[in-house]
């Protein structure tokens, strides 16, 4: 079985920093690719980050927090695929 760490992705040149809002999955869950998994907040923008591939979610790795700001290329999940 592979496991894929789910990064924060570049969002812009500018963005150093965003916020996880909300996780719309659980852990367990099954996921597609292309599937959201949760809003991000950028730049008072709200992103969605998808799973990069189909899986199940092993690990959510942070909690969601609109407080905690976030480095661009933090890990935030692992997927089982």
């Amino acid at each position: 079985m592979k496991r894929i760490t789910v990064k924060i992705p570049q969002m812009g040149l500018t963005t150093e920093e965003v916020t996880l809002d909300e996780w719309l999955v659980s852990e367990g869950d099954s996921v597609t690719a292309g599937e959201v998994l949760a809003n991000l907040q950028a730049d008072k923008a709200i992103i969605e980050l998808e799973a990069p591939s189909g899986g199940t979610v092993s690990e959510l790795l942070v909690p969601a927090d609109e407080e905690e700001l976030l480095e661009i290329g933090t890990s935030v999940a692992i997927l089982d695929c």
